[in-house]
């Protein structure tokens, strides 16, 4: 990340313990109406993560395909030459 999207973002909890996220932050993230989102606790204090649907994910390591096959590949070639030891 460069030094300015370190920069915090600041939002207020309103009376019903709801907080609007910044459009820069949604828009970076894909966070979008019905998305969800996971807390978690840490020492530095609470993260807050997309949560990504099985349809959402459908395509996200297209770009890794061939290397992916490769890989594959290359584990079937060392299992058989260790079937054949």
């Amino acid at each position: 990340m460069h030094g300015e999207d370190k920069m915090g973002q600041v939002a207020t909890v309103t009376s019903k313990s709801m907080v609007s996220i910044p459009a820069r932050i949604r828009e970076r993230y894909g966070i979008r109406e019905g998305s969800k989102l996971e807390f978690i606790e840490s020492d530095e204090g609470v993260l807050l993560i997309p949560v990504r649907s099985l349809g959402e994910l459908r395509g996200a390591f297209k770009a890794h395909e061939k290397l992916v096959r490769e890989g594959i590949r290359e584990l079937e070639r060392e299992h058989r030459k260790e079937a054949r030891s």
